[in-house]
């Protein structure tokens, strides 16, 4: 019952992530048309601008989760690849527990009342021109986090499973 779940949110996540891809290639578009159109017909937009930073939001927060599962995050591969499997699968287990969860959790606390406080002002863009509801990307942030969280536990599953069995 627990890897079915674990495989139903990963699948979910692996789409997310699909979609931060999909997210990237259309900011790949942008700017190129936006600078096409600045440096070549003197012609600019803020709001084009204000949605390439939106937009590349959006492809960071989107691939957090996608990025773990992938095992394609930043870690000391000089002295992890050094370790027995045994090992790295403890050091996988203590980052997860200490430092992947506890930090999730609070940018979830602190990113809610992040969140709600630009909803409740309405936030937009202070230049004229400039984007509208900006509490949306905001958003992105705690729901990254909590897709984090949820790849994290099962990250923590299969290395726990993994540790087990190598005993």
């Amino acid at each position: 019952m627990i890897r079915h779940t674990f495989s139903f949110l990963e699948s979910f996540i692996k789409w997310v992530g699909y979609l931060a891809g999909a997210m990237l290639a259309l900011l790949i578009v942008l700017v190129v048309y936006d600078a096409t159109m600045r440096y070549l017909l003197q012609s600019g937009s803020i709001a084009l601008q204000e949605l390439e930073w939106h937009l590349f939001d959006v492809v960071i927060m989107l691939g957090i989760a996608y990025t773990l599962q992938r095992a394609a995050h930043v870690r000391v591969d000089i002295f992890y690849d050094r370790y027995s499997e045994r090992v790295r699968h403890i050091i996988n287990i203590i980052g997860i527990l200490f430092f992947i969860l506890p930090f999730s959790l609070l940018i979830i606390y602190v990113g809610f009342d992040f969140v709600m406080i630009s909803f409740s002002q309405m936030e937009a863009s202070s230049d004229p021109g400039g984007l509208s509801y900006r509490f949306l990307v905001k958003a992105l942030m705690p729901l990254a986090f909590v897709l984090l969280i949820v790849q994290s536990m099962s990250e923590l599953y299969k290395e726990l499973t993994l540790l087990k069995e190598k005993r």
